[in-house]
Parts: C-alpha cells; sequence; structure tokens
C-alpha cells in the first residue's frame, strides 16, 4: 500500500518538473549554460525527490506502524523506501523529458512511465513480503539497490539527451 503511495506521489509532479521550465525559456537556458546539462538534471531530480519522496521515506515508519508491522519491517520499509523512491524520480525524469512539449503530456507520461516503475515496486514490496514470510529479502534490496546505481548513471544522461531533442 505504502509503495503505491510512493509511485503515486512520485508520478504527480513529474508533468512539471520540466514543463514550466520549458514554458518559460529557463530550459533553454540551462542547455546554453557552462555547466554541464547532466549536473543540472540532477539538481532538479533530487529537488523533486527532495518534495515527493523524501517525506515519504521519513512518515514510513509511522505508516507502518498504522499497519501494524513488526519493527524490524518498519526499518525495512524505510530501507527499501529510501532506495526505492530516488529509483522512482530517476526514471520519472526520463518520461518528463521524452514528452516534454507534448499535448496530453499527463496521460502520455504516466503510460510511459507506470511500465517502468513495476520492478522498483516488485522489489521494494516483495522484500516486505519476504520478510513477513522469514525468508531472505536482501536479495530484494540488492537488486533495488543496483537499480538504483544504474539509473543513477544514465537516467540524467538520458534525460538531458530528451531535454535537448526536445527543444530542437
Amino acid at each position: 500500500m505504502l509503495w503505491v503511495g510512493a509511485l503515486l506521489s512520485t508520478l504527480l509532479g513529474l508533468h512539471r518538473m520540466f514543463g514550466d521550465d520549458h514554458a518559460d525559456g529557463t530550459l533553454e537556458q540551462m542547455v546554453l549554460s557552462p555547466t554541464p546539462l547532466p549536473w543540472l538534471i540532477v539538481g532538479k531530480i533530487t529537488a523533486h525527490w527532495l518534495v515527493a519522496g523524501l517525506p515519504l521515506v521519513l512518515l514510513a515508519p509511522v505508516l507502518g506502524l498504522q499497519f501494524a508491522l513488526p519493527a524490524p519491517a518498519l526499518a525495512l520499509l524505510t530501507g527499501a523506501l529510501l532506495l526505492g523512491t530516488p529509483l522512482l524520480s530517476l526514471v520519472g525524469a526520463i518520461g518528463a523529458a521524452l514528452t516534454l512539449g507534448a499535448r496530453g503530456g499527463g496521460a502520455l507520461l504516466a503510460l510511459l512511465v507506470l511500465p517502468l516503475y513495476v520492478p522498483a515496486l516488485v522489489f521494494g514490496a516483495g522484500a516486505l513480503g519476504a520478510q513477513a514470510m522469514g525468508l531472505d529479502f536482501t536479495g530484494h534490496l540488492a537488486l533495488l539497490g543496483a537499480m538504483l546505481l544504474v539509473a543513477l548513471f544514465l537516467a540524467p544522461l538520458a534525460t538531458a539527451a530528451a531535454v535537448r531533442i526536445a527543444l530542437e
């Protein structure tokens, strides 16, 4: 349940990640800036995660208590969300850049990004399910962490390329 909330809270503000900057010309100035565009995009993704993902990570123990989760499950939930929510923001940034300037971009963005969110949702919720059944959950967290590391490297580059294409 909390993972679906994380997914929806991330998806809620994605269309505005680059949309406002595109509308007022700030995005063009970012492309022309001497600072490499992927670094500027990392800043925008970080800001998005701080607004959409971090509050959920910080509230996860309290929300987990409402679901009567035991203390080890609360720690696991918080750790899994700490790995998964940045991944959702990174993948969402690629989708936001690809739909930049498109009419009906919000619906298109959801159709584009939701299938890419499924692995994070499966491994994040799967870790909690495995822990609840007394199974080893480290594989789920390892795969979630591996996806995050790959996304940390590739998402800013792919997003920068999509932004440049959208501005042409």
